[in-house]
């Protein structure tokens, strides 16, 4: 089993495609783990080489410490790449996950090719993202607080399998992550000085937990970055409607690399 032993724990990771090819890592929110990416692996470890990896204390990742999930996780996503002999990459995040990769690129930003935050606000605390935050009601947990409507109803095996990837975390006291997206010590638009990392932001248009006023909020706060509403999704885009999630990564993507073949600029 693939295990970085990292900043006191050991992180479960897998790598698909070419060592030689430009990096994606995939950062799972709190409802998945590893495997909740496999729509997205299986399309793009052909051209790219895909890291996935479980956050501390979920998957294959235990951890004794349950008060300081949220703090090592950025720390960690460092120490697995720096394992892996991988200097830049780009990141791919789904709500949680967002914690971990907004925070890694505003520490290095030289590192990260490109960002994407997929139903998430990666802890952005404007007062503007806040206030919007504070108008949301989602259900307390279950497929309804993940999962649209309609996804239910016209795929009751990958609803089965989404709640599966899910029960296959092992139990956790309070891991202080959905109170941590309201709290207001997180990045603001003082973060963003100079911030020059090619951003998409990707939301579900049925996202109960981060509907689109919110990421609406956190466009406004990462200068440059785009935001993508996508339909029949709600707060698992990436599981819901793969096709288009793949498809506007893909173009996000192979833009910052034939950018960069232009400029003839190896960062």
């Amino acid at each position: 089993m693939p295990t970085a032993h990292v900043n006191g724990t050991g992180i479960y990771y897998e790598s698909h495609g070419y060592e030689t090819n430009p990096s994606i890592v995939f950062a799972h929110g709190r409802g998945g783990n590893t495997l909740s990416w496999w729509q997205q692996v299986s399309f793009f470890s052909a051209r790219y080489r895909c890291i996935t990896f479980d956050h501390r204390g979920w998957g294959k990742s235990p951890t004794s410490d349950f008060s300081k999930y949220r703090e090592y996780f950025a720390d960690d996503l460092a120490a697995l790449l720096d394992n892996l002999g991988i200097y830049q990459t780009f990141l791919v995040a789904q709500s949680m996950g967002g914690f971990s990769c907004l925070e890694f690129a505003l520490n290095h930003p030289k590192r990260t090719s490109g960002l994407v935050l997929a139903d998430t606000t990666g802890g952005i605390s404007t007062v503007e993202t806040l206030s919007e935050l504070l108008k949301t009601n989602p259900p307390p947990d279950g497929p309804n607080r993940s999962l649209s409507q309609s996804f239910i109803k016209d795929n009751p095996d990958k609803s089965f399998l989404y709640e599966q990837i899910n029960d296959l975390n092992p139990p956790r006291e309070d891991d202080g992550i959905v109170s941590g997206f309201r709290q207001d010590d997180g990045p603001n638009v003082e973060s963003f000085f100079g911030w020059d990392i090619p951003t998409l932001l990707i939301v579900g248009e049925e996202d109960v937990i981060f509907p689109p006023t919110v990421i609406a909020e956190v466009k406004k706060a990462i200068p440059g970055s785009r935001m993508e509403i996508i339909k029949g999704a709600a707060h698992s885009a990436h599981f819901e409607q793969p096709l288009i999630f793949n498809k506007l990564v893909d173009e996000m993507f192979s833009g910052v690399i034939n950018k960069r073949i232009l400029s003839g600029s190896k960062e």
